[in-house]
């Protein structure tokens, strides 16, 4: 059992990542900076994912006696990385994509305690059955995935209906994964 002295802040509006920090028995805040998530061309999908996480991180004044736990996820599909979409067509063109697919989820991670920052990234291979127009279409009237990486969430009617297996980390692509969250916390 983890037991955690220090205050946790989560810095993110996620209501997954919210959620599965609770459901780790966990107390925190929630606070929240704007950060901008711009990153460096030349990075790899696990790069950008750990990039972003501590830039996030950065954004926090030293706080010696806070655990500050920023994140963020990363969508990849043979290279390609697919945001969050700005609109319906983009989200269907996203989710054409991932039809009858395998992609990878990365999320990077990173700690900020006692003016270090620890991160760290999980990756975890997705595989979607086909998708028709109407399904899609559905999906996005019905689910709004507006807010999420690759304009899916596996919690949801996705998940359920859509992905047919995963290799790798189920919170990872929920967008934090909590198995490897854990174990550097006991370090901590």
């Amino acid at each position: 059992m983890l037991k955690v002295t220090s205050p946790i802040i989560l810095a993110s509006k996620s209501p997954r990542r919210q959620e599965l920090l609770t459901l780790m028995g966990l107390n925190f805040s929630v606070e929240l900076k704007d950060v901008d998530e711009s990153y460096p061309e030349n990075l790899s999908a696990p790069e950008i994912a750990v990039y972003i996480a501590e830039k996030k991180a950065k954004a926090f004044d030293a706080n010696p006696n806070a655990i500050i736990i920023t994140a963020d996820t990363i969508v990849a599909i043979n290279g390609e990385i697919l945001g969050k979409p700005k609109d319906h067509n983009e989200a269907q063109q996203m989710l054409g994509k991932l039809s009858g697919n395998k992609h990878e989820v990365y999320t990077g991670v990173s700690i900020n305690h006692q003016g270090k920052i620890i991160s760290f990234y999980d990756q975890t291979e997705v595989f979607c059955r086909v998708l028709n127009m109407e399904e899609i279409n559905y999906y996005i009237d019905n689910y709004q995935p507006f807010d999420k990486a690759g304009s899916y969430g596996v919690q949801d009617w996705f998940g359920l209906t859509v992905v047919e297996r995963l290799n790798g980390s189920y919170t990872n692509v929920m967008g934090l994964p909590t198995e490897k969250l854990y174990q550097y916390l006991l370090k901590i």
